[in-house]
């Protein structure tokens, strides 16, 4: 076995912040090391990161994730830098495209060319961070923008402060083959949902493996992170039932027929007739069919839920597929309960 995976927590973009953030206190006491806090159409993560910056002290604080369509990939890289700043190095930049129903529908901005963005903005983070003048001429970004685009008073600048580290750790959020090679290939770390560890390599081995062959061995070993709701204990049904709900919703109601990222992962997986069924039920308005069709093993596989055994046995399977990071959204219903959770799950992570 490798080194012991990373134990960390989530905090929703729905969640009631002032709790969250008082637990947060507690899980960092009981050995969480990670919190990502997440963003949608909602409050942002950015405001919640910096007062956990102030209220903790040890936790790697990490954005999951901030979309890269609402800000310029300057304001990025001076976002990251000074949450890095007040939380003393302790940030990591969790980067996404979200999807065109929202970067559309609530930003106004147009969804294109989602791949040659995330490397732009990558690249031009990383040069921020080293202080380097930006000078970036891609074609979705150009900085300092061209004389005939603007005023022609653009000259290039390098950020004033002096960032706590010259390089802050990066993941992504990806989902597609050719988003996951990029992935594998410009980031420290990876962030893709509904992890199914028994089928994560047919649903992407190819495309690591391609992104992976062109990889710079100077960012190190990829971190995989990954997301799963926990609940650990006895009649666990009730959990189980919320969150074939949830998987639902994105297998059938994200994005359209035909254009729906979880749906293709699904089929990726080897459910393609029941994805397909869990879509023409959700789009047809039948949501309670179509989270009884959402298959059994892919609701348990992609969850940390069930009892000590269950839980143990998939936190296994979580490892042996390369899994290094490991974000939980305890589901108990008290905060003595979650905290007790994460001390749980905390005693079952496989050690070296």
């Amino acid at each position: 076995m490798g080194a012991k995976m990373r134990l960390g927590v989530t905090i929703d973009y729905s969640d009631d912040f002032a709790q969250a953030a008082t637990e947060t206190v507690e899980f960092e006491r009981v050995g969480a090391e990670v919190v990502g806090v997440s963003e949608a159409y909602s409050f942002d993560a950015v405001s919640r990161l910096g007062y956990l910056a102030a209220v903790t002290s040890t936790i790697t604080l990490a954005s999951s994730i901030l979309p890269i369509y609402s800000r310029t990939p300057t304001l990025i890289a001076m976002t990251a830098a000074g949450l890095d700043s007040v939380s003393k190095g302790r940030f990591e930049l969790g980067l996404g495209t979200s999807g065109a129903q929202v970067i559309e529908g609530f930003h106004g901005v147009p969804f294109t060319a989602p791949l040659g963005r995330i490397r732009e903005t990558v690249e031009i983070c990383r040069s921020v961070w080293r202080r380097e003048r930006v000078e970036h001429q891609g074609k979705n970004y150009r900085i300092p923008l061209p004389a005939d685009e603007g005023t022609g008073l653009a000259k290039s600048l390098q950020i004033i402060n002096e960032p706590v580290r010259p390089s802050i750790p990066i993941s992504i959020a990806a989902l597609t083959p050719r988003a996951v090679t990029q992935m594998a290939e410009i980031a420290d770390g990876w962030l893709p949902l509904f992890y199914h560890p028994d089928h994560a390599r047919a649903a992407w081995g190819d495309a690591l493996d391609a992104g992976l062959a062109k990889r710079d061995p100077g960012l190190g070993a990829l971190d995989t992170i990954v997301a799963v709701p926990l609940y650990i204990g006895d009649n666990a049904d009730r959990m189980l039932d919320a969150y074939r709900r949830r998987i639902a919703l994105y297998v059938g109601g994200m994005g359209a027929r035909g254009a729906n990222f979880y749906n293709d992962l699904a089929v990726r997986y080897g459910y393609a007739d029941e994805a397909a069924r869990v879509q023409e039920l959700y789009l047809a308005g039948e949501k309670d069919a179509a989270a009884e069709a959402v298959p059994e093993d892919l609701v348990r596989a992609t969850a940390l839920i069930g009892d000590e055994t269950q839980v143990r046995d998939r936190l296994a399977a979580l490892e042996a597929s390369g899994v290094t990071t490991l974000l939980v959204q305890p589901l108990a219903h008290s905060p003595a309960g979650r905290i007790a959770s994460i001390e749980a799950v905390r005693a079952l992570i496989p050690r070296d």
